[in-house]
C-alpha cells in the first residue's frame, strides 16, 4: 500500500463482505423453499427474502466498486484521495440506507419494481453517497495523474451514477415504466458496469503481469468502445414484449447477439497479458480470480446471454430458468468474481497481511466457480423442459413447476456449495493465519513456498 487514504477501501470491502453473505444465505434459503414452498411462508414470503437476496447483491458489488476506486485510484493518480472524510460518511450513508430498505421490506414497504424496490428515501440517500463518491474521486484524479485506467472508471461509474436518475421515473403507462426501468438495470449490467470491470481488470494485469502500460490501455479502449456500441443498443433485447414497436426486434437481435464481443475481449485481454508478462507474480488467489472472472463472465454473460436474446428464441424462453441460468451465471463471473478478485488482492496489502495464507482463498474459488456451473446447468437444462413444457405445449404453470422439483433440488445442493464457497473466502480474507511459534534468539522462519508474500 503505497497511500495511507487507500486504507478507506479496508471498510469498504469489510461491509462489502458482509453484505456479500446476506446474499447468498438470502439465496440458499429461497433455493430451499423452491423445494419446499411454505417454508417461512408466514414470517418471510419470498418476495421479501428474494428483494433482500438481489438488493444485497447489488449493494454489495457497488460497495465493492467503490472500494476498489479508492483503493485504485490514489496509485494512478500518484496522490492521497482528495477528502477520507467524505469517503467515511458516503460509506455511511450506503449502509444506513441498506438497514432502512432491508426494515422497509420486513415490514412490507416497497416499490414493487424488480431490483429497484427501495423506498423514495433510500432511493435519495443511495443519490446522495453517489454524489458525493463522484466528487471526491473526480477532484482525486483531477488533481493528479491521468491513465485510460482510471479514465475508464471514473466514466463507468458516473455513468451509473447518472443512470440512477431513471429508478425515480415511475410512469403509470406500463409500457414506459419497464423501458425506464431497463434503463437503469440493463445499461448498468451491461454497459456501464462492463467499464468499472475492465479498469478494475486492467489496474489487476498491470500489477499481476508486469505488462507495459500502453499495451494494457490500448486493449481497454478497445473493450470499452465494443462495451458500449453493443450494450446501448443491445437493450433493445428487452423490449421486444412490453409494447414498444417492433423495429426493436431486430435491433436487439443483431447488438444483443453482438454483447459477447467485449466479454470475448476481455477474456483474451486477460490470458494474452498474462502470457506476455510471464511474471511470477506471489499473489497467485489474486490471479486466479481475475483470469476466471473474465473467463466465467464469457459464458456466462456472453454465451448464455446469446443463447436466448435473439427475439425468435425469446418468444418463448423469456421469464423462464433459463433467464435464472443466465443471470446467475452472469453476475457471479462478470462483477462478483471480479469484485473478489481485487478484494484478494488489496487485502493482504491493506492489512499488511504476511505470510498470507492463499489455499483458502483459492479453494474458495473452485467451490463457489463448481456450484454456480452446476447451478447454471440445473437450471438450463430446467428451462428448456419448462419452455416445451409451458410455452409449446401449453400446459398449466404450476403443474411444469412440479415436474422440475428434481432440478430445484440440484439448484439447492449447488447452492450449499456457492455458500460455503463464499464464508470460506471471507475468512480466508478476514482471518489471519496463526504463525508460528519461534524459540527466543532464534531466527524467523522463511514463508513456505505455498504461503508466498503479496507485493508488487
Amino acid at each position: 500500500m503505497k497511500y495511507q487514504s487507500q486504507q478507506v477501501a479496508y471498510a469498504y470491502f469489510v461491509c462489502a463482505m458482509a453484505l456479500f453473505a446476506v446474499q447468498v444465505l438470502g439465496g440458499l434459503t429461497i433455493g430451499w423453499i423452491y423445494v419446499q414452498p411454505n417454508f417461512l411462508a408466514e414470517t418471510f414470503p419470498f418476495h421479501i427474502i428474494r428483494m433482500i437476496h438481489t438488493n444485497a447483491l447489488i449493494v454489495w458489488l457497488l460497495l465493492g466498486f467503490f472500494g476498489a476506486a479508492y483503493f485504485m485510484v490514489p496509485e494512478e493518480s500518484e496522490r492521497e484521495i482528495w477528502s477520507v472524510k467524505l469517503a467515511y460518511i458516503q460509506l455511511a450513508l450506503m449502509m444506513v440506507g441498506t438497514l432502512g430498505a432491508v426494515g422497509s421490506y420486513l415490514m412490507g414497504i416497497h416499490g414493487g419494481r424488480e431490483f429497484l424496490e427501495q423506498p423514495l428515501w433510500v432511493k435519495f440517500g443511495i443519490l446522495v453517497a453517489a454524489l458525493i463518491f463522484l466528487f471526491n474521486i473526480s477532484m482525486t484524479v483531477l488533481a493528479g495523474r491521468k491513465t485510460a485506467v482510471t479514465g475508464v472508471l471514473l466514466m463507468g461509474l458516473w455513468l451509473l451514477s447518472l443512470l440512477w436518475v431513471f429508478a425515480f421515473i415511475n410512469p403509470d403507462n406500463l409500457s414506459l415504466d419497464k423501458m425506464y426501468w431497463w434503463f437503469v438495470v440493463h445499461l448498468w449490467v451491461e454497459a456501464t458496469w462492463e467499464l468499472v470491470m475492465a479498469a478494475i481488470l486492467a489496474f489487476l494485469l498491470l500489477k499481476l503481469t508486469g505488462v507495459d502500460r500502453e499495451v494494457i490501455e490500448k486493449w481497454l479502449y478497445v473493450i470499452v468502445a465494443t462495451a458500449l456500441f453493443t450494450g446501448i443498443l443491445g437493450t433493445g433485447h428487452h423490449f421486444y414484449w412490453i409494447g414498444l414497436p417492433g423495429y426493436w426486434q431486430w435491433i436487439g437481435t443483431i447488438f444483443g447477439t453482438l454483447e459477447i464481443v467485449p466479454f470475448f475481449l476481455m477474456m483474451s485481454f486477460a490470458f494474452i497479458m498474462v502470457w506476455k508478462g510471464r511474471r511470477n507474480h506471489p499473489n497467485k488467489a489474486a490471479l486466479l480470480w481475475s483470469l476466471g472472472s473474465a473467463t466465467i463472465a464469457f459464458f456466462g454473460a456472453g454465451v448464455w446471454g446469446v443463447l436466448h436474446n435473439m427475439h425468435g428464441v425469446n418468444f418463448y424462453s423469456h421469464g423462464t430458468q433459463i433467464t435464472a441460468a443466465h443471470g446467475h451465471l452472469a453476475f457471479y463471473g462478470a462483477y462478483v468474481a471480479m469484485n473478489l478478485a481485487i478484494i484478494t488482492y488489496a487485502m493482504p496489502l491493506l492489512k499488511g497481511r504476511e505470510p498470507y495464507n492463499q489455499v483458502l482463498n483459492m479453494g474458495s474459488f473452485w467451490l463457489m466457480t463448481g456450484g454456480m456451473a452446476f447451478m447454471t446447468f440445473t437450471l438450463t437444462f430446467a428451462g428448456v423442459i419448462q419452455t416445451h413444457m409451458q410455452r409449446v405445449l401449453g400446459d398449466y404453470y404450476m403443474e411444469v413447476q412440479d415436474g422440475l422439483a428434481l432440478f430445484y433440488v440440484m439448484r439447492f445442493v449447488s447452492g450449499i456449495a456457492v455458500v460455503v464457497g463464499a464464508l470460506l473466502f471471507i475468512y480466508s480474507i478476514l482471518v489471519v493465519r496463526r504463525r508460528e511459534v519461534v524459540a527466543p534468539g532464534a531466527a524467523n522462519p522463511a514463508p513456505a513456498k505455498s504461503d508466498p508474500v503479496p507485493g508488487e
